[in-house]
């Protein structure tokens, strides 16, 4: 979901432009990375004598994480994608090797000669990943970084998407893009986008504020692995539970999985006032295309009586705002417009 106004690799521009003219003034608002640095990642200690010069990312959020960081020059091969690249990166992103847009094999990770490799999620590296184990990584000396939203109050030891013993929240995102500037030496742009982060979200969660939104129920679908079957429907700590409590609205679904498989008779019986959908460019399951949601909607004897479809009271997301991610915020954004153009707020 792209949001109005100055471009994100205009606002990196600016910000920095703003930091190197504080710094040649001789007031820091950052002080640079002293090698060797150590941080502490998932469990794992990783010390960087140096910052990286060959990335490989494994997953859309890693990889726009260094993106925004003004880091795509450092990107030899990236993997695991939603959808289209944020907006401002397509030229940057048209020249890094695509090594899947699923799972990459170990192979054509280590093809790429990495001295760092960034993931997603610890379902593609970490005990039982489906590239590698951190180990296997470790044993070729090549560090490895899991976002800290994956593996912080989170079990993933059941497969799957795992489930969240505490609810997400964007703190888990900020403490990557911070470890993520720290290790490149580019303090002063990882504080810069944060502070635009944390900005507009505070200007989404004023729009609503105060309103009839407070309380208001709500159902995130991700997909279905068969359009009429059950959905994969957000549980109550994932990151569409921090978008709700955010915006002052309650999640209809109170189990802890990520991404519980829901039937549509449950859902029913909830009655979510608005429902918001993820739109995504990835054909894993036939629910991924948002026609296909739309469709069933409208047409389904049981999901077409929700009063929120009969309501028209839907919102289409990009699906990486669902996953714990910069587009977090855009999802905050977008519910949060939506919120307003159904006339539920005062």
């Amino acid at each position: 979901m792209n949001h109005p106004g100055t471009s994100r690799p205009a606002i990196l521009a600016i910000l920095t432009g703003l930091a190197s003219l504080t710094l040649a003034t001789g007031h820091a608002l950052a002080a640079g990375t002293q090698y060797p640095l150590t941080i502490q990642n998932c469990g794992e200690t990783l010390t960087f004598d140096k910052a990286p010069e060959r990335v490989v990312s494994i997953g859309q959020s890693s990889t726009e994480i260094l993106y925004s960081l003004g880091l795509s020059d450092k990107v030899v091969g990236t993997a695991v994608w939603f959808g289209p690249v944020l907006p401002g990166y397509e030229a940057a992103n048209a020249k890094i090797k695509r090594l899947a847009d699923n799972d990459p094999s170990f192979e054509s990770v280590l093809a790429q000669e990495p001295d760092l490799v960034t993931a997603e999620y610890e379902w593609h590296v970490g005990p039982k990943g489906s590239v590698a184990t951190r180990q296997q990584f470790h044993d070729l000396d090549i560090p490895s970084y899991v976002s800290p939203a994956d593996c912080v109050a989170k079990d993933n030891s059941g497969g799957g998407d795992g489930v969240r013993k505490e609810i997400f929240n964007m703190s888990l995102i900020y403490q990557e893009i911070g470890d993520m500037a720290r290790i490149f030496d580019v303090v002063e742009r990882g504080d810069a986008l944060i502070a635009e982060l944390r900005k507009r979200e505070a200007v989404a969660i004023a729009a609503v504020a105060d309103s009839k939104a407070n309380g208001l129920s709500m159902m995130f679908w991700f997909s279905s692995p068969e359009i009429k079957g059950d959905a994969y429907i957000a549980g109550k700590n994932g990151t569409p539970a921090y978008i709700m409590q955010a915006l002052g609205a309650g999640n209809v679904i109170a189990t802890q999985e990520e991404w519980p498989l829901v039937s549509w008779e449950t859902i029913a019986g909830a009655d979510p006032q608005v429902i918001v959908l993820a739109r995504m460019d990835r054909r894993r399951f036939p629910a991924d295309d948002i026609q296909a949601k739309l469709d069933f909607l409208a047409t389904d004897p049981v999901a077409s009586k929700l009063d929120a479809v009969r309501k028209n009271h839907i919102v289409i997301i990009d699906s990486q705002s669902m996953n714990p991610s910069l587009r977090t915020i855009d999802g905050i954004e977008a519910v949060s417009a939506g919120i307003k153009k159904f006339g539920l707020t005062h």
